[in-house]
Order: C-alpha cells, then sequence, then structure tokens
C-alpha cells in the first residue's frame, strides 16, 4: 500500500506494506536485554487459589502476569518527566506519531576510559540535513544487542555538546540503541538528557528519547519516515515501537 505523506509542502511516498522494525521486544526471561541491575523481566500465567492461568494447565485461557521495567528490559521512549519533579506523561506529551527521520551510523571514540559520540562526529554524520528525528545506530551492530546485560559494563553515551548540537539542528525525537544517553555512573549529573529537554530553560516538553532500538545492517544510512508509538500508559517512559519507512523515489 503506497501512501502520501505532506511534510513542509512537499510530498512524500512510502509504502507501508514495507515496515522497517527497529524495537526490541520484550521476552520475559534471561535473555532478554537489560540494564540498571535488574533482575530480568517476567510474563508467567496468573495463579491465584486454585487457578492457573494456562490452558495447557487446565485453564479455558492463557492469562499472563507481565512484570517489567521499561527504562531496563525493552526498547522505550521516554519525556521530561523521566528527570523532573513534577509529573509528566509520555502518553500526554506525544500527540504526533511520523516523523521525518535520519538513520546515522556512528562509531564511538575513545574518551579517557568511556566510549563516547562526539558533536564532531554528528556534525559529519548529519551535515546541513534538518530533520524532527535523529536515529542512531553504533558500532560494532552485533545481534547481541537485543539480549545483552548492559549492567556494570560502562556503555557508550553521547557529549553533553553533542546533545547541545543536536538541540541546535532542531531534533524533538532522539533514538539510540544504547541502554541511556548518558554515562551509566555519573553520579546523576545526566548532562545529556537535561541538555536535550532544556532543564535549564524553556523546557522542551514535547522532545522525547527512545532508547534501546536495534537498527538492522541491512538498514541503510539515510532518510526515512518514522512511525514512533507508545503504549497508553501514563508514565514518565512507556515502551515503544519505532517502525522506519523508506521514501520512495
Amino acid at each position: 500500500m503506497i501512501a502520501t505523506i505532506k511534510h513542509n509542502s512537499r510530498n512524500y511516498r512510502i509504502d507501508l506494506s514495507k515496515p522497517l522494525d527497529i524495537s526490541i521486544p520484550l521476552v520475559g526471561d534471561k535473555d532478554n536485554v537489560n540494564a540498571w541491575y535488574l533482575t530480568p523481566p517476567k510474563i508467567e500465567p496468573h495463579m491465584e487459589d486454585d487457578f492457573v492461568g494456562k490452558v495447557s494447565e487446565g485453564a479455558s485461557t492463557n492469562f499472563n502476569d507481565i512484570w517489567f521495567n521499561p527504562h531496563s528490559h525493552v526498547t522505550h521512549t521516554e519525556c521530561l518527566g523521566h528527570i523532573t519533579d513534577e509529573f509528566h506523561s509520555i502518553n500526554q506529551k506525544m500527540k504526533h506519531f511520523f516523523y521525518l527521520a535520519e538513520v546515522v551510523t556512528v562509531a564511538p571514540e575513545q574518551y579517557g576510559e568511556d566510549f563516547t559520540i562526539s558533536e564532531k562526529q554528528l556534525k559529519y554524520a548529519l551535515g546541513n540535513k534538518k530533520r524532527e528525528a535523529l536515529v542512531i545506530r553504533t558500532l560494532p551492530n552485533l545481534i547481541e544487542k537485543k539480549s545483552k546485560n548492559y549492567s556494570n559494563t560502562n556503555p557508550p553515551y553521547l557529549k553533553e555538546e553533542a546533545v547541545h548540537y543536536l538541540v541546535q539542528k532542531g531534533v524533538e525525537h532522539l533514538l539510540v540503541d544504547l541502554p541511556s544517553v548518558d554515562k551509566e555512573k555519573d553520579d546523576g549529573a545526566l548532562l545529556a538528557h537535561k541538555a536535550f529537554w532544556n532543564l535549564n530553560g524553556k523546557l522542551r516538553t514535547t522532545a522525547t528519547i527512545t532508547e534501546f532500538i536495534f537498527v538492522p545492517n541491512t538498514v541503510l544510512d539515510g532518510t526515512y519516515f518514522l512511525d514512533l508509538q507508545v503504549a497508553p500508559i501514563e508514565n514518565d517512559a512507556s515502551p515503544s515501537r519505532p517502525v522506519l519507512y523508506q521514501i520512495m523515489d
């Protein structure tokens, strides 16, 4: 199915029958992606008295309970409520879901004992392009990203000045294949989060950060339309399913 999207007075055509899903699903066991020192998520039949919510155990339906943390266990999209005293809900902040997006691949550079993404790298990757959404794929891009436990591994992160650059470029939606845009252990500094939402100035209340994506190597760098859908949960973050659509010539 071919759809035409009008964006900034220009018409773009995309094929809705060819979605490129860049989310990581929740699988509910030790092979699930993980971070922030939590145990694996659980997907288990509900049990109450003599009832077991499983057809193979005699129930009429499968009736599972699911336990997980969106920040630790699944592709998720978060709003500024992630770091503010005041409650902000991602379900309330997101009112639009289609965005012109750029996919870029970056090899984090060593910075002391860390690996980081710098302003210089993003300037090179984006050039003069202005995009509502930026999708960052880091190298090496291994399938293990979908099941890795990142706790205590000091993953790569974005430098504060790199995020300031993205804000200046007008990026409203930042998507990364990392557990966080910030350093794992930074004593609560959260420099990249604070820069992206402009915590010390006029708050960017509709801006979002999506973490724990996975962009397959078959998805080439370039311009796409992004469909960014979140589960309707009143929370600072929610599981999400970012889907890319290639723009047709």
